[in-house]
C-alpha cells in the first residue's frame, strides 16, 4: 500500500540488510519494485542508530539520481520469529513483559561479537544486562555507547536484565 506523506509516497516493507559500520542498507517494499536505500541519518532522525535485517519498516521515499531513498522513518517492527524458534524461551522474557514500566537508560557498552552489553538506568546504580536476542527481537542490530534507550526490565538470577528495548524518542512518543 502506498500513501502520500507531505507529497512523498509512504512505503511499507522490510529491511533487506543494514550495516551500521557503513551507515546504510536497503529496504524491500512489500509491493515489489527496486530496493530502497536506507541511510543512517533517516534512522537517527527516528531515534535509532541501527535496525536488524528482516525488520518491518514504514518510510517515505523520494526518487534520486541513484534510485529510491528513504527520507523519513515512521515505524519499525521486529522481524517475525523464525520457524521453529521459541522466543518465549529466551532468557528473561516473560509473558507480562509489555506490562513492565519503560525505564529511561543509556547504553554503557554493547559488543555484537560477544552478543551482550550493559546499560545504566537513570537514578539507579546497578547495570542492566542486554542480550543480543532481546536486541534483535526489539528490532535493533546493535547499540552505541551513550545511546538513549527505553528498557523494560525484569529481575533475573544475576541481576536486572532487559526484556525489550525501544529507542527513547519512540518510547516517549507512545503513551504507556
Amino acid at each position: 500500500m502506498v500513501e502520500m506523506e507531505r507529497g512523498l509516497p509512504r512505503i511499507c516493507g522490510s529491511v533487506k540488510w543494514f550495516d551500521p559500520a557503513k551507515g546504510f542498507g536497503f529496504i524491500v517494499s512489500d509491493s515489489g519494485g527496486p530496493d530502497i536505500l536506507l541511510h543512517v541519518n533517516a534512522l537517527r532522525n527516528f531515534g535509532q542508530s541501527s535496525v536488524c535485517d528482516r525488520a518491518g519498516i514504514v518510510v517515505s521515499v523520494q526518487q534520486t539520481q541513484r534510485g529510491l531513498q528513504a527520507v523519513e522513518v515512521f515505524s519499525i517492527t521486529p522481524p517475525a520469529d523464525e520457524p521453529g524458534e521459541d522466543m518465549a524461551a529466551a532468557p528473561g522474557l516473560d509473558a507480562d513483559a509489555a506490562a513492565l514500566p519503560l525505564e529511561p537508560a543509556r547504553v554503557k557498552w554493547f559488543d555484537k561479537v560477544k552478543g551482550f552489553g550493559f546499560a545504566n538506568v537513570f537514578g539507579r546504580p546497578e547495570d542492566v544486562f542486554i542480550h543480543m536476542e532481546v536486541l534483535r527481537r526489539s528490532g535493533f542490530a546493535e547499540l552505541q555507547p551513550g545511546e538513549a534507550i527505553g528498557l523494560r526490565i525484569s529481575d533475573g538470577e544475576r541481576g536486572r536484565m532487559a526484556v525489550s528495548i525501544s529507542s527513547w524518542e519512540t518510547a516517549t512518543s507512545k503513551k504507556d
